[in-house]
């Protein structure tokens, strides 16, 4: 490809694989650059609008004139660009397009570096380039590790609302680098997923409606502030998952909405336009230049931001025709089916992408629905990603704890089931924001009974998570047990961890718990077969118990006893392997996490009763709404002339 005068540009070929949806890097020739031409230092800039009769560049430095700086055909005659000396970062810009039938609307750049901080709606030059990184090691640790036999545990984070200065302002990225790098490491977890930090104009939309693809929210500060941020969490040993949404965009005026005058980026077919009941448009997964946005998107994050992992929102809805549709409003695919092939063939093509350049990425699909294979390669059908949001687990369970203990005997399935499916996808136990918003209560307050009895619920709830397989996330505020739902307009309520006991307790549990989990292996390294796992007990229904095994590859072995019933359990008899002495290695019950340490026994030894199918058992007093863990202790021949310990 080249231009007219046949002398071949370094932008023909990337162009060339923009529009054979096969370029992973617009951002390298498309939105903004500082140039140097003619001994001129300046920006070029470059976008696509190929319904456009003319492009301009406006902003402030030529005082939104669209007769100043007339954008030029490139060769592939659907963009423009167009270099303007003089120009310096943090300049506002807008593209003026003249659309096919006359007329004129102003659009932000789609490939935007930075932008005005909203309502504000115009983009800003900004150089991402020459920010001195400090998270070499921390790459370094990631090609040693097995993600799949390495612990996850995911604190969900919304960076405007996990906490604000006195007079309610946000605090910026910077200040987030000190505060919140420093709680997450204290408390213990692995990884932090943000809530989408793309920019979007509608507060309310919690950032899910996104405006500015290439720019993080101008909110909180600069990109080069954003790349602290995540700089700094690697710095503490902390992976940085984002939300990423390729689901679905807003109609904003200054968007991609009909960018050049008419459907661009979304789907011009009457059925795949609109998402309804959001009020947003779908993305036409079958226009290679949409293919190669998106991908681009996604792996710019990897690239400039060093983000250790994508969640990718609403899959389920890119994935059905009749996604939130009624009869007569969509179109079957060509074999009559409900499937979105261009998506499914999306979905594929940027996991393929990603993990090409970036290998150690993380990429994990909201996908609520039983759709096969979405942890498994293309090649074989799948959709490429490798983990999955376990939404099936996440209903279950939310539905049996908020039961009144004498109805869960009655839907003990509900605790139980999700071992019917566990191994068939690469999991995270997902509870989300979602979960705590719109009257869905938080997770306390989800719990039934009196004031103490909804705290002893949580702790028996989270000690049953972090044992059952798969990855764990939880959203800010659970770990010390915030009764008000989110609201995104404000920060959590800490006062309650640092002035009420309870409160502070569940803190602490939390913090010993996210400990436990990390430095024992049985609770992670085998979370894709039943060598990782065997039930004790799974069918105790009338007293609401379960109990079960995890092992690690070693062999070595935790039991987990949770009981999530109203009454304790007196001379309860667990079923084991093996005879010998069982440590209580954590319990729920203690008093320093806030129980009633009801469990005074640190050990105890096993007795040759049958019970659970097993030869020998464990005789236990069981409190309620509860979990323990348990290790068998190997026995140690005594030393000569010393009598064996009785410890």
């Amino acid at each position: 490809m080249g231009n007219d005068n046949g002398i071949q540009r370094e932008t023909d070929f990337p162009l060339y694989l923009y529009h054979q949806g096969k370029n992973d890097r617009i951002y390298e020739i498309y939105g903004a650059h500082r140039e140097v031409q003619d001994g001129a230092e300046g920006y070029v800039f470059r976008v696509w609008a190929p319904h456009a009769r003319s492009v301009s560049v406006v902003g402030d430095f030529n005082g939104w004139n669209a007769d100043a700086h007339v954008m030029h055909r490139m060769v592939d005659n659907e963009s423009f660009e167009l270099f303007i000396p003089g120009l310096k970062q943090y300049d506002i810009y807008k593209y003026s397009i003249v659309t096919h039938d006359g007329r004129r609307i102003m659009k932000a750049d789609p490939v935007g570096f930075h932008t005005e901080t909203p309502p504000a709606t115009a983009s800003k030059l900004y150089d991402l380039e020459n920010y001195a990184w400090s998270d070499g090691e921390y790459f370094e640790t990631l090609k040693e590790k097995n993600i799949f036999a390495s612990p996850m545990n995911i604190y969900e984070v919304n960076l405007l609302s996990w906490r604000r200065h006195a007079d309610g302002n946000f605090l910026s990225y910077r200040d987030l680098a000190s505060e919140l790098v420093a709680y997450v490491k204290e408390m213990g977890y692995t990884h932090v997923e943000f809530m989408p930090v793309t920019e979007y104009p509608y507060d309310g939309s919690w950032g899910y409606q996104v405006s500015g693809y290439f720019a993080t929210t101008s909110r909180l500060g600069t990109p080069k502030d954003f790349m602290y941020l995540v700089d700094s969490f690697h710095r503490a040993g902390i992976g940085v998952i984002v939300d990423w949404v390729p689901a679905h965009f807003p109609k904003d005026a200054h968007g991609l909405y009909e960018f050049d005058g008419q459907p661009l980026y979304e789907s011009s077919q009457w059925d795949r336009m609109e998402h309804k009941s959001w009020g947003t448009r779908r993305f036409d997964y079958g226009r290679n230049e949409v293919l190669s946005f998106l991908i681009s998107g996604a792996c710019f994050f990897f690239d400039k931001f060093h983000v250790d992992g994508l969640r990718v929102d609403a899959v389920a809805s890119m994935l059905y025709l009749d996604y939130d549709k009624r009869p007569g409003e969509w179109v079957p695919n060509i074999y009559g089916e409900n499937k979105n092939l261009e998506a499914i063939a999306f979905l594929r093509k940027l996991n393929e992408a990603v993990f090409l350049r970036f290998p150690y990425a993380l990429m994990i699909a909201e996908e609520s629905t039983a759709w096969g294979l979405v942890t498994k390669p293309g090649s074989v059908g799948g959709l490429g990603f490798n983990f999955k949001w376990n939404m099936g687990w996440m209903n279950d369970m939310l539905s049996y704890i908020s039961l009144d203990p004498f109805f869960r005997m009655n839907n003990h399935n509900k605790l139980t089931f999700s071992m019917m499916y566990a191994f068939s996808e690469n999991y995270v136990l997902p509870i989300s924001h979602d979960e705590v918003v719109h009257g869905k209560c938080s997770l306390i307050n989800k719990m039934p009974g009196a004031y103490e009895e909804k705290f002893a619920g949580v702790r028996a709830f989270l000690g049953y998570m972090m044992a059952h397989p798969g990855k764990k996330l939880n959203f800010m505020g659970y770990e010390f047990g915030q009764f008000k739902e989110w609201d995104y307009h404000e920060g959590l309520e800490f006062f309650l961890r640092d002035t009420y006991e309870l409160h502070g307790k569940l803190a602490v549990m939390v913090r010993e718990l996210n400990e436990f989990y990390r430095m024992n292996a049985p609770l992670y390294e085998v979370e894709d077969s039943w060598d990782g796992f065997e039930w004790l007990a799974p069918d105790d229904a009338d007293r609401n118990i379960v109990s079960f095994i995890r092992r690690d590859r070693a062999g070595n072995e935790i039991i987990a006893l949770c009981s999530f019933s109203g009454s304790d359990a007196a001379d309860y008899l667990l079923g084991v392997n093996a005879k010998g002495k069982y440590k209580i290695v954590f319990c729920t019950d203690d008093k320093k996490y806030g129980g009633n340490g009801k469990v005074t026994k640190k050990s105890v030894a096993a007795v040759k009763r049958p019970s659970h199918g097993k030869q020998y058992s464990i005789p236990l007093d069981v409190p309620k709404l509860s979990c323990m863990y348990l290790v068998r202790v190997a026995e140690t021949a005594p030393a000569k002339g010393k009598k064996k310990s009785k410890v």
